[in-house]
């Protein structure tokens, strides 16, 4: 998952190299006279990186948009946290500053997308994000 800025600007320019890269191995291979199936069995494996990338690029602009996925028994609230503080133009550092807590704290807060943190902590983050978190209960039948 991509969390800063500067990760998507990064991504956004490795995925554009990579699918440079990629039709630039194809047209050498097509002017080495390789088969088509050939030519998309070499190629498939290649392009799988370039998709995934394509993938969390186009996340973390959903996620800049505000478009959430719903999140179940607070299942993926790591995951919503880095999201609003995405969706809310805020910095690691931002967000360190509001919580009174180092960047590297954040930082590596995110990167485990919040696992094992206290209800308190979440609720901190929220508060920071200015979010409020809703929630409704629903039994089987």
């Amino acid at each position: 998952m991509i969390k800063t800025e500067e990760e998507y600007l990064e991504a956004k320019k490795k995925l554009e190299q990579e699918f440079q890269d990629l039709e630039n191995h194809k047209l050498k291979m097509k002017k080495a006279g390789v088969s088509e199936d050939h030519l998309r069995l070499a190629i498939d494996p290649l392009s799988s990186f370039a998709l995934q990338l394509k993938e969390e690029v186009e996340e973390y602009e959903k996620l800049r948009r505000g478009q959430f996925e719903v999140i179940e028994n607070l299942n993926g609230i790591g995951r919503m946290l880095v999201a609003l503080r995405i969706f809310k133009g805020m910095k690691q550092k931002d967000l360190a500053d509001k919580l009174e807590v180092t960047e590297t704290q954040i930082s590596k807060d995110e990167h485990n997308e919040y696992h094992g943190s206290s209800i308190e902590k979440i609720q901190k983050v929220l508060n920071a994000l200015d979010v409020v978190l809703r929630s409704e209960l629903e039994t089987p039948l």
